[in-house]
């Protein structure tokens, strides 16, 4: 019986996981802050569970702010760990050099309560991980 109930418990926090993997923030909702010229900022959320929301929508030239809400640093960058080259132009090799404001990635921890913004200005799909704990990773499209 014992067996069954821990059984149950696993296979419903495994749900909740699963479950908060498919959020998505629309444009023109959820934490979408509008700008003076037409261009958007999403806010995503850093905590110790990940980021939240982890899949977002956006139109091209909007921003996407990732806030840290957590007790520990972040690192926000483009997929893939740990080379960070996949939304084009980026590349950890480019942090402390003069291209690292035009890549995606933060080139460093976040501190709590601290934040880093990034101006999604190429369509497509993009990946995203906290690069000191890769197993946390999210999505933006761009349209």
């Amino acid at each position: 019986m014992k067996q069954i109930t821990i059984s149950a418990l696993i296979a419903l926090i495994a749900l909740l996981a699963l479950a908060g993997c498919t959020q998505t923030n629309q444009p023109g909702n959820g934490n979408n802050v509008g700008s003076n010229n037409g261009a958007a900022e999403f806010i995503i959320e850093y905590s110790a569970s990940g980021f939240t929301p982890n899949n977002v929508a956006i139109k091209q030239g909007d921003t996407v702010k990732w806030v840290n809400k957590s007790t520990v640093d972040t690192w926000p960058a483009s997929a893939k760990h740990p080379t960070h080259e996949v939304y084009p132009g980026s590349g950890i090799t480019k942090c402390g050099t003069a291209e690292e404001s035009g890549i995606f990635d933060a080139c460093k921890g976040i501190p709590p309560n601290g934040s880093y913004s990034f101006k999604f200005n190429e369509k497509g799909t993009w990946f995203y991980h906290d690069h000191l704990d890769s197993k946390k990773f999210g999505q933006i499209t761009v349209e």
